[in-house]
């Protein structure tokens, strides 16, 4: 399973800085986070993307400047299989940058999508009518009423403006867990506590909303 992380803040914040510490906690899991990352980030008023193939822990941060939001993922391609840079995260559109870790086991939706983490993007953007996070809260039922299993579904999603979350799973509380460290105007939500930061709380299993 892969990693996630959200900074989100009222100041701008040094990007490699907080890579460095993503890649720190994607190097020492339990499972292989090194088949490619990606990140995205607001930059100059738009969304500015990167994805490669190598794992992020042998990558160079020196390229990225500052920001006040950025989503990052690290992948651990399921079965070890399609390992391509077009397969990384996040996945995006003119909108919408989506990033998402866990396993569906028998899910029954008809949408468009290489692998299975964009599939639910494009389903959940289906019910976006003006409210993203009413999107999310509908898509994300719907899959769950639509699989047979499911192992976990942690999803982020953000717009230029605000940021969601939904942290569903069924299994390995330790793994699937999503954290949370908020100091002032800066949030931070990763898979596991990054380090250099003293206080985190957990995300609530079944949690769908926005974030502050």
């Amino acid at each position: 399973m892969c990693r996630l992380l959200l900074v989100k803040s009222d100041t701008e914040f040094a990007i490699a800085d907080q890579l460095a510490r993503f890649a720190h906690i994607a190097k020492n899991n339990k499972e292989f986070q090194g088949h490619g990352w990606g990140c995205a980030y607001r930059g100059n008023g738009s969304w500015r993307h990167y994805k490669s193939i190598v794992p992020i822990w042998d990558d160079d941060f020196s390229r990225f400047g500052a920001s006040k939001l950025l989503l990052a993922h690290a992948r651990s391609a399921f079965k070890d299989e399609g390992i391509v840079v077009e397969n990384n995260m996040p996945f995006y559109d003119s909108r919408h940058v989506f990033i998402f870790n866990g396993e569906l086991r028998g899910v029954k939706i008809a949408e468009q999508g290489r692998i299975g983490a964009e599939k639910i993007f494009n389903f959940i953007k289906r019910f976006d009518h003006g409210s993203m996070i009413e999107a999310l809260h509908r898509g994300t039922d719907l899959i769950r009423k639509r699989t047979k299993y499911v192992r976990a579904m942690n999803i982020i999603m953000a717009d230029d403006q605000r940021a969601y979350l939904a942290s569903i799973f069924n299994e390995d509380p330790d793994y699937f867990t999503l954290h949370y460290s908020q100091d002032g105007g800066r949030l931070i939500v990763a898979s596991d506590p990054l380090p250099g930061e003293e206080r985190w709380g957990e995300i609530a299993n079944g949690t769908v909303r926005e974030l502050p």
